[in-house]
């Protein structure tokens, strides 16, 4: 094993193969890609499905709300996910809490496919929505900062950037599998649909668990988290330390990742919503086009990954946000017109320009954190941005009726999130820290 010595002490240093760093990144982004599709299938059904079917005793803004809120709950989950799995990973093992959420997340899912609607059990169907949203937001707070830890802490020093962009394509990648799923089931007869063709997507999380588990149970701990635990310094509570010892660099986090999170949404979620229920654009429309936006998606996560290894990813954050901040309010317009070309298009630009940012979120996190609170600090900064911007929709959808149903409200909450990223990404690229005792073996 090749060693040298830590600026922190006279101790050996891991050994990092840069053959091995392909193969683990692969392995996380598809158990990722996994997990989101699970997770955003809840999405697109809070804003299709679950308004008119679990939440049927209430008028139908009040009840599009409502399933927003739900919706919103998962965002509320995460920031207590990264503390319990921030612990595990940061305490025993990153591969053991990458492990358990993909179990949980798995089985909530699916179980959201076999739950009885409004008609069948009344009150009990939005509790029981609720109880297995919140089970979903507990474990993606605990899968993305992991799975990008072990990408990262896995990959040489000079490639981080392309193997932490390889698990953020999970993330399109689950909007494809979790779009595409329902753009099927949409052709059925609405009466089927709503009878039973909702649920197919929810249960294919069943057969698709197992895929992920058995990938997920290949891959080897990070060989940076045994070295920390070989010289007994692993942190006793880590969410705590973070707080007291990188308190800062963890607002930054929160910075640099709302636009990823919470614009996303405001793209995908609330757009598809309004263009639906509020312009009267057919459902497959505006599904479809998060269908090609995620395709883009795919092409500048990669573009951007191998960019940021070049000049910093704070630095490409930074640009992410400046320029979806400009592009917010000529987006919603193209939107306004009910064109499905335009519609496509601004949906399309929108996600790529979220995109730009979001691609080097794992990047840039994981060297705002040292090693032995790297799981936490990574997983509580982005989910705590994913609280605070998860329920973004649902205030997106309240302000349409003060502002007559008109989208510039929406507009202004995308450019206020994007400009808070560009200066997270500013700030961050001035803070990154490179693990002192990496030496890649390509």
């Amino acid at each position: 094993m090749a060693t040298s010595h830590s600026l922190e002490g006279a101790q050996v240093a891991p050994t990092i193969s840069g053959k091995d760093a392909g193969t683990i990144a692969r392995a996380a982004f598809v158990g990722t890609a996994l997990e989101w599709y699970d997770y955003y299938l809840f999405g697109t059904a809070a804003a299709l499905v679950f308004n008119r079917l679990i939440f049927t005793d209430l008028d139908p803004t009040a009840a599009l709300l409502a399933s927003f809120a739900t919706f919103g709950v998962g965002f509320a989950a995460r920031p207590i996910g990264a503390i319990l799995f921030g612990y595990i990973g940061d305490r025993y093992g990153r591969r053991p809490a990458l492990l358990t959420t993909i179990v949980m997340i798995g089985v909530a899912t699916g179980l959201i496919g076999l739950m009885p609607d409004f008609g069948t059990i009344g009150l009990a169907a939005p509790i029981l929505l609720a109880v297995l949203r919140l089970v979903q937001g507990l474990a993606v707070g605990g899968e993305w900062g992991g799975a990008v830890t072990m990408a990262v802490e896995h990959a040489p020093a000079e490639k981080r950037g392309r193997f932490a962009a390889l698990v953020q394509i999970g993330s399109p990648v689950g909007t494809l599998l979790s779009s595409g799923a329902f753009t099927l089931v949409l052709l059925f007869p609405s009466q089927t649909f709503d009878a039973w063709g909702w649920r197919i997507p929810f249960l294919l999380a069943f057969p698709l668990l197992v895929i992920a588990l058995w990938i997920r149970m290949k891959v080897e701990e990070s060989p940076i988290f045994k070295d920390l635990l070989a010289h007994e310094e692993t942190a006793k509570v880590p969410a705590l330390d973070v707080l007291r010892h990188a308190g800062g660099r963890l607002v930054i986090a929160v910075l640099a990742a709302m636009l990823g999170v919470g614009g996303f949404y405001m793209i995908t979620t609330f757009t598809v919503s309004y263009g639906s229920n509020s312009l009267g654009v057919p459902r497959s429309v505006m599904v479809n086009a998060t269908l090609i936006a995620a395709v883009a998606q795919i092409i500048i996560t990669v573009l951007m990954g191998r960019l940021a290894e070049k000049i910093g990813p704070g630095k490409v954050t930074m640009w992410g946000g400046l320029l979806t901040a400009v592009a917010a309010f000529p987006l919603f317009a193209m939107i306004d017109t009910k064109s499905p070309v335009l519609i496509t298009l601004a949906i399309t630009i929108g996600i790529v320009l979220v995109g730009v940012a979001y691609a080097v979120n794992g990047a840039l996190l994981t060297e705002l954190f040292p090693p032995k609170l790297r799981y936490s600090g990574v997983a509580l900064g982005y989910n705590i941005a994913g609280a605070t911007s998860g329920f973004m929709p649902m205030i997106a959808t309240a302000m349409l009726g003060v502002s007559g149903n008109r989208s510039w409200g929406a507009a202004l909450i995308l450019a206020i999130i994007a400009l808070m990223t560009a200066a997270g990404g500013l700030i961050g690229e001035r803070l990154r820290v490179q693990d002192k005792r990496i030496v890649t073996d390509n």
